[in-house]
């Protein structure tokens, strides 16, 4: 349930106005995964897939020093982006292999796994990053003790989540054929991402509850 309270409390969280939620989130999409694709898409249809890869790649890559040349940092979800896309591509051009090319589906759930582990028991883990940059979520305090151990758990839970994914698909490339490897595959993927959710924000509001935060919009 969503309260206003004053402006100045210690005891809540904020998300900027509806409007002004959907463009940063549907902003920190496009430019990790929207640009790249487009890149991908385009380049694909005229000179085939590997300049394709290259072009998202290249794509991801020179966002990542735009942003570090303007603002000086570079979002988690960028970064993100640029390692699974860097492992994804690599794989794919340098075999024309079938099992490379399904090779690069566990790892690039590995690599996911791999990045959400070692920001989990820092000062930043990595879904803390996220909710602050695709969301724009204010914490009360950068140091509330509650909410730092729901965010290093609910990374670790991420951590977990690719892991799992990284397992079974990694059985499913030697048991099932492509075609099939694929359906299955992304099925799972999108069912386990949308379970996951699901999870985090039933843990999110169990938490801001349990240390009375009260979640609300900020002003138009």
């Amino acid at each position: 349930m969503l309260i206003r309270m004053p402006e100045h409390s210690e005891h809540h969280l904020e998300l900027p106005h509806p409007r002004r939620l959907l463009w940063t989130a549907a902003w920190s999409m496009a430019e990790s995964v929207g640009l790249p694709f487009g890149a991908y898409v385009v380049v694909t249809d005229v000179a085939g897939r590997d300049p394709g890869l290259l072009a998202g790649l290249g794509v991801v890559w020179l966002l990542i020093v735009f942003r570090k040349v303007v603002s000086g940092s570079v979002s988690a979800l960028l970064t993100i982006s640029a390692a699974v896309l860097t492992v994804q591509t690599a794989v794919v051009i340098t075999t024309g292999y079938v099992w490379m090319y399904m090779l690069q589906f566990p790892l690039a759930n590995l690599a996911m796994c791999v990045i959400f582990a070692w920001t989990a028991p820092t000062r930043k883990p990595l879904v803390a990053q996220l909710a602050s940059e695709v969301v724009a979520l204010k914490h009360p305090s950068p140091h509330h003790a509650g909410l730092h151990r729901f965010f290093q758990g609910v990374t670790w839970f991420w951590a977990g989540l690719f892991l799992l994914l990284t397992l079974g698909m990694a059985i499913m490339m030697v048991t099932e054929p492509l075609y099939l490897f694929m359906i299955v595959s992304t099925a799972t993927t999108i069912g386990l991402m949308l379970l996951g959710a699901a999870v985090c924000v039933i843990w999110f509001l169990a938490v801001i509850r349990r240390f009375g935060l009260r979640l609300h919009f900020a002003a138009a």
